[in-house]
């Protein structure tokens, strides 16, 4: 069962790389830029600030921050630290549901996710050689490099809550892919048990424990993620309603006046506003 291809053919990553070779000095985000990032750690050692709190960082390893969030790298000259960073944007922005899933960062030692090292090490060979296109190689591979950190996280059960949790469930996860794959369908409590093979009461409690929301609530999550998606590329209103499952412009407009405070044509103005 293929858990990822429909999501991410809904909501893409797309990477762009903006720094490989030596570090030394101090670079920090304030978590109000627009993208999320990847670091990756080749050689040497650094110490980054999370939380308030100082990590000190002596092995290759690697950083991940699906969403802008405020961090801080630090390295001296006597560090000898060999980085490769790039930011993250997933379609949708702020309303993606792939990018909500996930936790706020990532620090793993590279020799923890064996699975990524073919990538890793390709990335490398580009980031510090001299090949033509090297830029535009890195970035397919640190896109690349997300979607196998995504597959870590579900081999692994990496999330203990969210999608990525109920992706991670085989009962669940059959409902979920039904559910990110056809959104436009008259779903109910009895067809989400349905495709997940279960009665109605152990489907909704199960789905709750794990998800962290009830069925209703996640598909509705799902349907305005995506319509806020469409909504941004420039979809016309009715289309949108018919490709989320809405039998109206209007019946979509109160649903997402219910979920997010506005109407569509508010919500795309404060987006347009803060863009």
């Amino acid at each position: 069962m293929d858990r990822l291809s429909d999501l991410l053919a809904r909501f893409s990553v797309r990477a762009g790389v903006f720094h490989s070779g030596a570090f030394c000095g101090i670079t920090a985000f304030d978590g109000d830029q627009q993208e999320g990032q990847l670091h990756l750690l080749r050689a040497g050692q650094m110490a980054v600030l999370l939380d308030g709190q100082e990590a000190r960082v002596a092995e290759p390893s690697l950083l991940f921050l699906p969403r802008p969030y405020r961090h801080r790298l630090m390295a001296g000259d006597a560090d000898q630290t060999e980085l490769v960073c790039a930011s993250l944007n997933f379609d949708g922005g702020a309303g993606n549901p792939l990018a909500a899933a996930l936790p706020d960062y990532l620090l793993l030692p590279l020799d923890t996710v064996p699975m990524l090292e073919p990538t890793l090490r390709w990335l490398f060979e580009e980031a510090f050689g001299e090949e033509c296109g090297r830029l535009a190689m890195m970035n397919r591979l640190f896109e690349l490099l997300v979607i196998q950190l995504l597959r870590h996280l579900l081999a692994t059960r990496g999330v203990e809550s969210g999608m990525l949790a109920g992706l991670a469930d085989p009962r669940l996860a059959r409902a979920l892919n039904q559910l990110h794959a056809h959104p436009e369908a008259s779903w109910t409590l009895d067809s989400m048990a349905e495709a997940a093979a279960m009665s109605r009461a152990r489907f909704a409690a199960h789905f709750r424990a794990v998800v962290g929301q009830t069925p209703g609530d996640y598909l509705l999550s799902w349907r305005l993620g995506l319509a806020q998606k469409l909504l941004r590329e420039g979809m016309a209103m009715q289309r949108v309603a018919e490709q989320v499952g809405y039998e109206s412009a209007s019946a979509l407009a109160r649903a997402f006046r219910r979920k997010t405070g506005n109407s569509p044509r508010e919500w795309r103005k404060a987006e347009r506003a803060a863009g």
